[in-house]
């Protein structure tokens, strides 16, 4: 399932419900039942949400840390494209857009794709 968070204060963020479950849950949105269908952070929301947001990253593993320490230079470097992708990754352009908005002083909400 696509999820589509949008603001006025910047480009809208397309995310799979499966990445987009962690981050909403950092930001303090309760998923215990899946994604919800629709939410919103309001603007007086965003300073927690994205506290939590960057509380999770900063606790986050980097899935590139085992390869960056990797002390065997007889091996090759695996392409950018193989790489497994991080909290910090996908979080990057929904923190970006809460931090957007906050500044604007609107709010960010999220809605599923229709199921066509």
């Amino acid at each position: 399932m696509l999820i589509t968070f949008r603001s006025k204060a910047g480009g809208d963020v397309l995310m799979l419900a499966q990445h987009a479950q962690p981050l909403l849950q950092a930001a303090g949105k309760s998923v215990a039942d899946g994604v919800p269908e629709r939410g919103v952070w309001t603007s007086a929301q965003l300073d927690a949400a994205i506290a939590g947001l960057e509380s999770a990253i900063a606790g986050a593993d980097d899935p590139h840390a085992a390869h960056n320490q990797q002390d065997d230079s007889d091996q090759p470097i695996p392409h950018p494209v193989e790489q497994p992708v991080g909290l910090r990754q996908r979080a990057y352009p929904l923190l970006n857009l809460m931090r957007q908005a906050r500044d604007a002083q609107t709010e960010v909400d999220w809605e599923t794709a229709s199921p066509w």
